[in-house]
């Protein structure tokens, strides 16, 4: 995700209400997402869909590295020799 440029990608929700359909495309466009404020404070952010997935495919790539991590710590792995066997069993099927 490309970082926010301040004077595009704030807006209120007056202004957000009044142009959707032109901030929905510049948020595609642009790759940035658009934040949205009421009374001064951010109540939302808008994403393309394409970054929306994105962020899910990288939060589920971090919470498996930790998973590992955590499994490792508690003495659950596998030596190399014996996660290699396993593999090269597994192609034979």
């Amino acid at each position: 995700m490309r970082g926010l440029v301040i004077e595009e990608d704030i807006r209120p929700m007056s202004e957000f209400r009044s142009g959707m359909a032109t901030f929905i495309k510049q948020v595609d466009e642009t790759g940035r997402p658009l934040v949205i404020t009421q009374h001064g404070k951010g109540v939302g952010v808008l994403l393309s869909v394409r970054e929306y997935q994105a962020m899910q495919e990288k939060i589920e790539v971090l919470e498996d590295i930790q998973t590992s991590i955590t499994q490792l710590a508690e003495g659950k792995g596998l030596t190399h020799d014996v996660a290699k066997s396993m593999v090269l069993d597994s192609l034979k099927n």
